[in-house]
């Protein structure tokens, strides 16, 4: 159990630290993604006045006749979706924020799907 506070506290200080260089503003708000066991969530948020702009997740209403695969894949549809919703809403521009995780696997191909679909990081 110890192990497991040990991680987080490790990833939570990676993300504070990357927090404070990578801010969201209006014209290039802050793509953050959130990795859990069981899904992946991301939002857009304009750090100059604290708003959630677009999220989505793979609980999300639109990914419910997702066929069932790997985490991976859903990452892939979460990114797909959330870049959908942002050019829907005007957002273009992105810096991506990975809150500590490493740049691999799920918050990867939840990048890739982004950037595939439209969005510039």
């Amino acid at each position: 159990m110890a192990d497991v506070k040990a991680k987080r506290a490790r990833r939570t200080r990676r993300h504070h630290s990357i927090t404070r260089k990578i801010s969201g503003s209006t014209e290039r708000p802050r793509l953050v993604v959130f990795r859990s066991l069981k899904g992946i969530y991301a939002q857009v948020v304009d750090d100059s006045v604290g708003r959630t702009l677009v999220s989505a997740g793979t609980n999300s209403k639109e990914l419910k006749d997702l066929p069932k695969g790997t985490k991976t894949a859903a990452a892939g549809a979460v990114g797909a979706l959330l870049a959908q919703k942002a050019l829907a809403a005007g957002i273009k521009k992105i810096s991506f924020d990975r809150a500590g995780y490493k740049f691999h696997g799920r918050v990867k191909a939840l990048a890739d799907a982004a950037r595939k679909a439209g969005l510039e990081f």
